[in-house]
């Protein structure tokens, strides 16, 4: 290789060489011949000037371009005076600092959305009501899209220029932040889009999405949210393709006006939550899922009425892709829709009704629109409630009993949430007489199987799936490692026949279901719960929960109420004999391992546990009847928002004991382990295990702990669920093939430095400065090679 001239000498068409594969040229200027080529009209706005006729702006410090902002209202508004323009113009451009950014973003996209409200006066002399319209979402070639390249905007302090700005009728709605392409997306998001938002937040008022690419690499996500919630696009139509991720693929996926205007209008919400309201987009197989299940509803004479099923898998945004698919058949679809959601229990219809209500949906009381009987869901369906909830139970009849028409309405469109639980196939006729005329869509989080073609009768084959391989692929669930502890206190394959199996994975148990469960599975039942097993089983939990990597939350699935109280007690013995032992080791330790140690304890006094489990009669006395006293764990229940507790990343709520409740539609991001010493099959399983799925910060991975020994089913379910993803590999893995590759890494990081001449443990042995060079008395030749190691 020839070495470089000094610096400075390089020659003139080096120069050009390195600017040629910089970031204008290789990223920016190529992204700018794409979107032109969508529909963009290019304007580069580096030179621009104060009222410059392509922008009206009269300072950086406006956001939105009041030139082609007011044409745009002239335009769409032809029956609006000058006075009515210029008004809804300065609703548009007001200053909002005073509320929060995403309330600002909120309002502003509303106004896009519904219009401004303007008065003129009318020919009898007085004032009257007028929408005026900034968008035209039915029309997108009746727009003004303007992509402007090197936008300069000023904030109260400080002045900052942006890569690529689509403005949409003068509206910034795009906003697309580039990198060099040995830079990460992730440096724009921490070098400039972090810094944007404290130093020009007012350009994220009328924002619809962001997106940070490097060129190979591409992120999409809201402004304000997290790296994390930053998506890959990696397909454009086809959801069974294995996509690609690239900036070509993203601009293609959501950046050509008709899409663009179809992700701002139906697939953007803000989300009411505790800790405040939170922007939230669709990603890249719901916005493609979706759609597809809104092409179904205008083809309703066609498919009778069926939808179709949509398998999206667990954890991969159901309940967002319910919200967004109601609102776009309302915004987008004439007639005067009504949606009845439906689910079959209790804290399910409250949860999904809280969600609709969240994202704006409706804002009426939620006790306003669940059904409470047969009858209030008749009243509810002549009322004008546009979405309604109820329990797949409200369909159930006596012996002999012919349900009744409750609605001959041909625009109600049934949403079912889990619509292959068996309890559907028994009612799913009456479903269908109650509302003769209506539409019919499921929503699953897992797919149908053998045995549930009653659940096809209603509602059709499947319209979207996104499976669990997909889903990892793309990081909308973390994988799962599967870990067998224990086998010599596992059940043997044989022991548990599938109708026993069946039973348990039935049920959330009352007593009586328990008593029954005890005679119908005898030896397997007491085998399980046998005194000594749990025990061995609490002192290995302890081990395990105390000594991972990350520290999220977990569950223990026990296979009923009892023995869920009998873990707790057993672990709480455990937990403390276990803080002795290591408290007993600090006085032998110094310096940073002693500090370790210290926090290591505090965590584990500051951990707490709790038992959930459902309401029974009697249940205080059958309880103490096997030495159990429930009694304390139901006052915390009833007292303690416990649900809540154990969602918040920071409480030290962090282990929960459950047999039926939590395990499916209960979403804790930072779960990150599941242990199962409950036998399981099917959809139960496989709802169960998707606890541990859910993505948070600094989760990489869900851990499922085997306790009875289900893998058998899980590899039947996985036939099922999730065909292996593009590598080959299976969504599931065991602990061990992960342990294999990690210690195939090392040996290859160990032979790496060994061909080089330089010794790692000598650099853990080291200290001070030796360390840095990782030897005693490193050689010249030594010390670049590590610091180029280092680079």
């Amino acid at each position: 290789m020839t070495a470089p001239p000094p610096s400075g000498a390089w020659p003139a068409r080096g120069d050009d060489l390195l600017r040629s594969f910089g970031e204008g040229a290789l990223v920016e200027a190529p992204a700018v011949d794409l979107l032109v080529g969508l529909g963009w009209v290019h304007a580069d706005l580096f030179g621009e000037a104060p009222d410059d006729p392509r922008t009206g702006r009269a300072s950086f410090r406006q956001a939105m371009l009041p030139a082609p902002l007011r044409a745009a209202l002239t335009r769409l508004n032809p029956d609006l005076d000058d006075d009515a323009i210029q008004s809804a113009l300065d609703e548009l451009m007001r200053d909002r600092s005073a509320m929060s950014p995403i309330a600002a973003n909120r309002e502003v996209i509303g106004l896009l959305k519904d219009g401004v409200e303007v008065r003129m006066t009318g020919a009898d002399g007085k004032l009257q009501a007028h929408i005026a319209r900034i968008i035209d979402w039915r029309n997108v070639r009746g727009n003004d899209f303007m992509l402007g390249q090197q936008v300069w905007f000023a904030g109260e302090i400080y002045k900052r220029r942006a890569d690529l700005i689509g403005f949409v009728n003068g509206i910034p709605l795009l906003f697309i932040e580039l990198k060099a392409s040995h830079r990460s997306p992730q440096a724009a998001y921490d070098e400039n889009l972090r810094d944007y938002r404290d130093t020009i937040p007012h350009i994220f008022w009328g924002n619809g999405l962001v997106l940070l690419s490097n060129g190979a690499e591409a992120r999409v996500g809201a402004p304000y949210a997290p790296w994390r919630h930053f998506k890959e696009w990696k397909r454009i139509d086809d959801e069974g393709a294995s996509g690609v991720v690239s900036l070509e693929t993203v601009l293609r996926a959501t950046c050509s006006p008709e899409r663009l205007l179809d992700l701002v209008e139906n697939f953007v919400v803000f989300e009411e939550t505790r800790d405040g309201l939170v922007k939230k987009m669709a990603q890249n197989h719901q916005y493609l899922g979706v759609n597809r299940a809104v092409t179904e509803v205008t083809r309703l004479k066609a498919n009778g009425g069926r939808l179709g099923v949509f398998w999206h898998t667990q954890g991969s945004g159901k309940s967002l892709s319910m919200v967004t698919f109601a609102c776009k058949v309302l915004r987008t679809l004439p007639g005067s829709w009504t949606f009845v959601i439906v689910t079959d229990r209790t804290e399910l219809d409250n949860q999904i009704a809280q969600v609709f209500q969240a994202c704006g949906a409706f804002n009426l009381p939620i006790a306003e629109v669940q059904a409470q009987s047969r009858e209030h869901l008749k009243t509810l369906l002549v009322g004008n409630a546009r979405f309604i909830f109820t329990l797949i139970q409200k369909f159930g009849t006596e012996m002999g009993e012919v349900f009744p028409e409750l609605s001959a309405r041909d625009d109600i469109i049934v949403i079912t949430d889990e619509a292959h639980r068996s309890q559907y196939d028994v009612l799913a006729s009456n479903m269908r007489r109650a509302l003769p005329n209506a539409a019919f869509i499921g929503f699953t989080g897992t797919p149908l199987m053998a045995g549930e073609e009653k659940t096809r009768d209603v509602f059709g084959d499947y319209i979207s799936v996104y499976n669990f391989s997909q889903s990892v692929e793309d990081g909308a669930t973390v994988p799962l490692y599967y870990e067998n502890r224990i086998p010599e206190l596992q059940l043997t394959q044989g022991d548990l026949e599938e109708a026993v199996e069946a039973v348990i994975a039935d049920a959330d148990l009352d007593e009586d279901g328990e008593r029954q469960l005890e005679r119908k599975l005898a030896r397997q039942y007491h085998l399980i719960t046998r005194d000594d097993r749990l025990e061995r089983i609490a002192e290995d939990l302890v081990k395990h929960f105390a000594g991972r990597g990350y520290r999220g939350k977990a569950m223990f699935i026990a296979i009923d109420k009892a023995t869920a109280v009998r873990m707790y007690n057993k672990v709480q013995v455990h937990w403390q004999a276990e803080i002795a032992r290591r408290a007993a080791l600090l006085s032998g330790m110094k310096g940073e391992a002693r500090q370790a140690a210290e926090a290591e304890l505090r965590w584990m006094h500051e951990t707490d546990m709790a038992v959930i489990v459902s309401q029974g009669q009697n249940e205080i006395a059958d309880m103490a009847a096997r030495g159990l006293d429930i009694a304390p764990h139901r006052t915390r229940m009833v007292r303690e928002d416990l649900d809540e507790r154990f969602k918040k990343a920071n409480d030290p709520l962090r282990l929960v004991f459950v047999c039926a409740m939590w395990i499916t539609g209960f979403d804790v991001p930072t779960c990150s382990t599941v242990y199962l010493d409950k036998p399981m099959k099917n959809h139960t399983l496989m709802q169960t295990i998707a606890r541990a799925n859910r993505t948070a910060e600094g989760k990489s991975a869900g851990m499922i702990v085997d306790y009875v020994g289900v893998f058998r089913n899980l590899q039947k379910a996985l036939a099922i669920y999730a065909q292996p993803s593009a590598d080959g590999a299976d969504p599931i893995e065991d602990k061990e093939a992960l342990v294999k590759r990690l210690a195939d890494a090392v040996g290859q990081a160990m032979d790496f430095c060994g061909r080089r001449g330089i010794d790692p443990h000598k650099i853990v042995a080291a200290k001070g400065f030796a360390r840095i060079y990782g030897c005693p008395f490193p050689s010249q030749h030594q010390r670049h090679q590590l610091v180029w190691l280092r680079g």
